[in-house]
């Protein structure tokens, strides 16, 4: 029913785009896979961006053509199309058709739970894309067409559809009833439906001068009073924005040998968070890079693309706090924080490897392997971090848990044991974590004395370890 239609809010839909535009970033690679995962992700929070499912499909017949092969049973099976959530089954069904481009039943699974969760632009989009490629089929289906016929015909005849889209939607109902009509044309019923569906398309079209558009777009001129305030205050920031943009431009134009006046630009440009314009920083430090070969330009590149993963983790968190009981969702958070650890991984150990004085790149590289579960090759580069002050207490902690984690647990006592005697401060963060860890080793040790004493050490500053009792 047309008045169930989703409306997604602008800031929805920015929170989207960032997943979007790092779909665009890594399918332009060949990383076709992850590419599908992150407009996967970007779709859940705004289903109806059209644009988004086009670009998604394109990047599916790339991989397509180079020789990418559709989900195996038991990985298809981990992307269920029978979820309560129509939502939730509506990208699945695209994420298997990204796998699985000329699948007409996932299209037609797409379509239907659109339809059922109130995304008819998504409808709309899909609707042309599975009646083509079920007439083009050797053997096309009867069951196809009489569904996008029904699904066209029950948001054109709802009174809640805009009546520019009405038409439209008359016209489209009329055409898969025609497919239908000539595989059974001896169905009178069918043919019946046929000339009345094309005389409904007949006097719709009569009645309004401009025929189409979009759901959103029609939502959006509803409610235009609305609208034109949000747009009038975002205006004016974009606005002065802008115009920050527009002046370090005109400076680096005329003087574009100056790294002064690119740096200049690239902070107005990373400052509106936006992909296009970090998209466009981006390309400018590439080039900057291929000339110059002087690594702090690259570097600048990987710390907008992190910016970038940390606003997607953001998204994701929201999203997870709103909707806790969406456990694939969870899986699916879990899956994009390995792919977040091993970028930045790969980023903090080429800025290491540029900058071999810099600890807290190590510090850093450290962190995220031991965060990927890789504790034993953390271990060499926390022993390093931690000769540097600023690092120190934070690198022997993760150093004596990496000992931990890697059953060396002799070595993890005396790292843990020596930081916590050499620790001034009692009843802060640091110091729960290192007493904390060192009850862990001693009790997996077997020394449960000295377990017990570690998990009752600065109980009077306010440490609790997970609800450990002096009996536990």
């Amino acid at each position: 029913m047309a008045e169930q239609y989703q409306a997604i809010s602008e800031e929805e839909q920015k929170k989207a785009n960032t997943f979007f535009q790092r779909g665009r970033d890594v399918g332009a690679t060949g990383n076709y896979e992850f590419a599908i995962e992150m407009y996967a992700q970007g779709l859940t929070i705004d289903p109806e961006n059209v644009e988004a499912h086009m670009e998604l499909r394109d990047i599916s017949l790339k991989r397509k053509g180079t020789g990418g092969k559709a989900l195996g049973f038991f990985e298809a099976r981990k992307v269920s199309t029978n979820n309560k959530d129509d939502k939730l089954n509506m990208v699945n069904a695209e994420k298997l058709l990204a796998y699985d481009p000329g699948n007409t039943d996932h299209m037609q699974s797409l379509l239907q739970n659109a339809h059922k969760a109130g995304f008819y632009d998504t409808v709309m989009w899909i609707g042309p894309i599975l009646q083509k490629a079920n007439a083009d089929t050797k053997k096309p289906e009867f069951a196809k067409f009489i569904v996008l016929k029904d699904v066209y015909k029950s948001m054109a005849l709802d009174t809640a559809t805009p009546p520019q889209i009405r038409g439209e939607l008359f016209h489209r109902a009329t055409n898969a009833c025609h497919y239908a009509a000539k595989m059974k044309p001896d169905e009178m019923d069918l043919q019946t439906e046929l000339k009345n569906l094309g005389a409904l398309h007949t006097q719709t079209v009569g009645k309004y001068d401009q025929v189409g558009g979009s759901f959103r777009d029609s939502i959006k001129n509803r409610d235009e009073q609305e609208k034109l305030q949000q747009q009038d205050k975002g205006v004016q920031e974009l606005g002065v924005m802008g115009r920050l943009i527009n002046d370090a431009e005109a400076q680096y134009r005329a003087d574009p040998n100056e790294p002064g006046k690119l740096l200049k630009l690239i902070d107005a440009l990373e400052k509106t968070e936006h992909p296009d314009y970090e998209s466009k920083a981006i390309n400018l430090l590439t080039e900057w890079h291929e000339r110059t070969k002087q690594f702090r330009f690259r570097k600048r590149i990987g710390e907008i693309n992190m910016r970038q993963w940390r606003r997607m983790d953001q998204g994701q968190k929201d999203y997870l706090e709103q909707n806790k009981e969406d456990e694939q969702a969870k899986k699916d958070y879990q899956s994009f924080l390995h792919d977040k650890y091993e970028f930045e991984l790969s980023e903090y150990q080429l800025w290491s490897d540029n900058y071999p004085t810099d600890m807290s790149f190590r510090f850093q590289a450290a962190q995220r392997l031991f965060y990927l579960g890789r504790h034993e090759e953390a271990i060499p580069l926390l022993q390093q971090s931690e000769t540097d002050a600023k690092y120190r207490i934070r690198a022997k902690i993760f150093l004596g848990r990496a000992f931990y984690e890697s059953k060396f647990l002799d070595e993890a006592i005396d790292t843990l044991d020596g930081l916590i005697k050499e620790y001034q401060m009692k009843g802060d963060d640091n110091s729960k974590d290192m007493h904390y860890w060192a009850a862990r080793a001693h009790e997996d040790r077997g020394d449960a004395e000295a377990a017990i004493k570690f998990y009752k050490r600065d109980r009077s500053d306010g440490i609790q370890f997970q609800g450990r009792s002096e009996a536990d």
